[in-house]
């Protein structure tokens, strides 16, 4: 009976021995086993079984934030480390403080362990390092416009370093840059004064834009108002021309029909000689004209035929002497004596003096000079 009791017991304790040996590995997590003190496997997630006294989990020291914690398993996921700001010295030597982030992932498990120390430690002093290196051979303006660049080095240098680690760096991004007080209001200054200059060029290109599009609206109003203009004298022009033409055929076309009208009705000139009248009592409306009518040649036709009647006159009251030579007539008497010949006088009229007309149209002739 304690033979049995002891046997129990004794199948009891191996049952705990033997269960102790199972461990549940969780997703995206593995286990480092080491048999005897020495590398063994790598356990994945799911069920696995380590020889009790025999298997051990290898412990891993991970930071998460502030805090480095010591863990059987290695998390295979990406990590995210921040450090604290360190100093730096620029190639202009100016002091600032720059803050980093960096992004890493465990693809070894086993070099994570056993080809560093202190994962953790390595990753933070490795990046402090070389992003002093890297911030020191920029200036300060290109550390604060060159990030990318300084991200990309760092990264590169952080990669090549921790490959023998079984560590991966994925992405390093500068948390922050924080240059000294002088320096910010220096570069707030600068900013300030940058942005006036931008001010005033903008404004610049602005009422310049605006004086060259007046100007242009100003040529092609003062074009459009002189094609306008001309188009204006053409158009008169023309309206000019049409009703000089148009009144031109109207005078032709009534100085024809009258024309027509005198021969086809035979007018005598006592009509004739009432329209001249008519005519010139219309054209002698108004003030401040003088009209010499075309037949005053024959009034002074008359006037002429009068004098060389009282000459005449006057050489029969005086004693009879040798006809002298007379003298060539000129063009302008004869005319004036054509054309009182030619003159149409009453009978019975007198002209001025109480002479009788007959007289004015009928000289005598000239006296014999032969005659005893």
């Amino acid at each position: 009976m304690e033979f049995l009791t002891i046997l129990g017991i004794f199948a009891v304790i191996l049952l705990g021995i033997a269960s102790s040996g199972i461990r549940i590995v969780p997703q995206a997590k593995v286990l480092v086993v080491e048999r005897l003190g020495k590398f063994h496997n790598v356990a994945t997630s799911g069920l696995n079984y380590l020889i009790p006294f025999v298997d051990s989990p290898r412990a891993i020291e991970m930071r998460t934030g502030n805090r480095i914690m010591r863990s059987n398993l290695v998390d295979l996921r990406e990590q995210v480390m921040g450090f604290d700001t360190v100093q730096v010295i620029t190639h202009d030597n100016v002091n600032m403080e720059v803050g980093s982030v960096i992004y890493y992932q465990i693809v070894e498990p086993a070099k994570a362990l056993y080809q560093i120390e202190n994962l953790a430690l390595a990753i933070e002093q490795l990046t402090m390092t070389n992003l002093r290196n890297i911030m020191g051979g920029l200036t300060l303006d290109q550390t604060l416009t060159s990030r990318e660049t300084v991200n990309t080095k760092l990264r590169m240098v952080l990669d090549d370093a921790t490959e023998k680690w079984g560590v991966k760096v994925t992405r390093v991004e500068l948390r922050e840059i924080e240059p000294p007080q002088a320096i910010k209001a220096a570069m707030a200054k600068q900013m300030t004064a940058e942005r006036e200059r931008r001010a005033e060029v903008t404004k610049a290109e602005g009422d310049k834009a605006a004086a060259i599009l007046q100007a242009e609206g100003e040529k092609i109003s003062r074009i459009l108002r002189a094609e306008a203009e001309r188009d204006a004298e053409v158009a008169r022009a023309e309206g000019h021309k049409r009703a000089t033409m148009l009144q031109a055929e109207g005078k032709a076309e009534a100085t024809r029909l009258v024309f027509e009208a005198i021969h086809t009705g035979r007018a005598t000139p006592e009509v004739l000689a009432l329209r001249y009248m008519e005519t010139l009592q219309e054209l002698g409306k108004g003030d401040n004209k003088m009209f010499i009518p075309y037949e005053a040649t024959a009034t002074l036709g008359a006037v002429a035929a009068l004098k060389e009647v009282f000459s005449q006159q006057g050489e029969d009251s005086a004693p009879k002497r040798a006809p002298a030579a007379q003298p060539p007539r000129s063009a302008g008497g004869l005319s004036a004596q054509a054309i009182a010949r030619n003159t149409m006088v009453p009978e019975h009229a007198t002209l001025p003096g109480g002479l009788p007309a007959v007289a004015a149209r009928r000289p005598r002739p000239p006296v014999d000079s032969q005659e005893d």
